[in-house]
């Protein structure tokens, strides 16, 4: 018991540090989680005792170095290169105007709620969607007299649906490595959770703003600027390797850019720089978490977690709620679903692993567990976000997120009741 606890405990040194100093400091983001992990890190070096200091240090390379890991990096730098060259080249406000060309009268709630998930889907990240539809959905507020905090939610909680089954989204993306799944596999598991779950607050959107007015201006909609998205959904979709749809979303922004003036070469290339520097806090974390938790893994601190977690488990199901109580802890303490799924992934690989869990129903559960638990903190990035754009307090907005509250009910009855099947 004792050596498990001391195998583990630079995770609890990470958690801890980063807990306290921003319960003190009264702002979860002041501290940067990358100085959380280098502490955790340092610790976790010093605390592995058996062997020299140089070989303690070759073990936590080779942790942050693996195949997986690097993967994971060309993914993000590729993600972050497509993601700012869309951004300049205006896709993301083309697909704004899209998705509200598209409201039919009478269904503002239910359109918004649309929207976002239609945007955080293209744009794989629930801070980019709440960023470029808050200020909308307040100036719909206003003019159609409906509660700002409502409408806030709406667009908070249909980020989380994108954030949760994008291709190019971060969760997705880890989720998918760290258990060893193609994107493609993990998105149709998840689709038999998120859907319903969207479906049926559509339908409380459709009842609850039925006398709410639809906006009169909606600015022109530049069809040619929406395709990289179109684009990189359909290639997704179809199963094409994520490294070449990312590479084929990068030309086409590119191109379409040149095309209209967007931005020239030198403009372009810049953007992709800047995509690719904006990814450099979760890539240092990505490598700094592989280091830290192989040396924990050296110790035997996941043999202990998962002796510990699955102590009164006795099939798939034990399995999978240790795998998403484990995962939904993480992002409470640390108030970020990637860095949640980062420092779980490799324990719950081994839980699914000794029980027989899909691996595609495992990576769903991280996934839309962490989602779920992100979307409803007062202290995350994405609800601190919505609240400064809406001028809210955060718990103002906390009452209204439908959608994130029955995500979590879904995915935990999925588990309860064995679905889908299929996976199950």
């Amino acid at each position: 018991m004792r050596k498990g606890l001391t195998a583990l405990s630079p995770l609890f040194v990470f958690i801890g540090f980063y807990l306290v100093t921003s319960i003190v400091a009264g702002d979860f983001y002041k501290i940067p989680i990358t100085v959380a992990f280098m502490v955790s890190s340092i610790y976790a070096v010093i605390v592995s005792g058996g062997k020299s200091l140089a070989s303690r240090i070759n073990t936590y390379s080779r942790g942050a170095a693996t195949e997986q890991m690097m993967l994971m990096i060309w993914i993000f730098v590729l993600a972050g290169a497509f993601a700012n060259t869309a951004k300049t080249m205006g896709s993301i406000d083309a697909t704004v105007a899209l998705t509200l060309s598209l409201l039919p009268p009478q269904m503002i709630l239910a359109g918004m709620f649309l929207a976002s998930c239609f945007i955080s889907l293209s744009v794989g990240t629930s801070v980019g969607t709440i960023a470029a539809l808050v200020p909308i959905a307040v100036g719909v507020a206003d003019g159609t007299g409906t509660d700002v905090a409502m409408m806030t939610a709406i667009v908070v909680g249909g980020s989380f649906f994108g954030d949760n089954l994008s291709f190019i989204s971060d969760t997705t993306i880890v989720a998918t490595q760290t258990q060893g799944c193609r994107l493609s596999d993990k998105f149709r598991v998840n689709a038999f959770i998120v859907i319903p779950a969207a479906l049926l607050i559509l339908v409380a959107y459709i009842i609850i703003g039925a006398d709410v007015a639809a906006p009169q201006e909606v600015p022109q909609v530049e069809w040619l600027k929406v395709a990289p998205y179109l684009v990189v959904f359909i290639a997704a979709v179809a199963g094409m390797n994520v490294m070449a749809v990312l590479t084929l979303g990068i030309l086409l922004t590119g191109c379409i850019g040149l095309f209209t003036g967007s931005f020239d070469f030198y403009g372009w290339i810049g953007s992709m720089g800047d995509g690719i520097l904006s990814m450099g806090e979760l890539i240092i974390v990505t490598m700094m978490a592989g280091g830290m938790l192989e040396l924990i893994k050296q110790q035997g601190g996941i043999d202990f977690i998962i002796r510990l977690l699955t102590k009164r488990v006795s099939g798939k199901r034990g399995a999978e709620l240790s795998i998403a109580s484990l995962v939904a802890l993480v992002d409470v303490c640390t108030a970020n679903n990637t860095v949640a799924i980062l420092t779980v992934g490799g324990i719950a690989k081994q839980i699914g692993d000794r029980y027989g869990v899909d691996n595609k129903k495992c990576a769903s559960i991280l996934d839309t567990f962490s989602c779920t638990m992100q979307g409803i903190i007062p202290y995350g990035a994405q609800m601190l976000i919505a609240a400064g754009l809406a001028s809210l307090n955060p718990v103002a907005i906390l009452p209204h997120l439908y959608y994130p509250f029955t995500l979590g009910i879904v995915a935990l009855l999925s588990i309860l009741l064995r679905y889908p099947r299929r996976y199950s």
